[in-house]
């Protein structure tokens, strides 16, 4: 199996990691893609960097949203 395309940084209870869960399951499920997801809070290097972003997405290895994650843009991205 490929390495997911799709990181998500975030942390727990967090509403808005949520929502970007949601979106990045459902685009990544009508692309056939798949995502891993981090818990910056495991990592005191990956909460320094990201704590007031989160959540946080990267495609292919490179940030590509922080907060929200839009749909269209990261089918685009995907696509690409």
């Amino acid at each position: 199996m490929s390495q997911p395309r799709v990181t998500l940084y975030g942390r727990a209870s967090c509403h808005l990691c949520d929502g970007a869960r949601e979106v990045i399951a459902a685009v990544c499920a009508e692309l056939g893609e798949s995502f891993a997801e981090i818990d910056i809070d495991t990592d005191a290097g990956l909460q320094e960097r990201f704590t007031e972003e989160v959540p946080v997405t990267f495609v292919d290895g490179k940030q590509h949203d922080f907060w929200r994650v839009d749909p269209d843009r990261l089918r685009a991205a995907l696509r690409s």
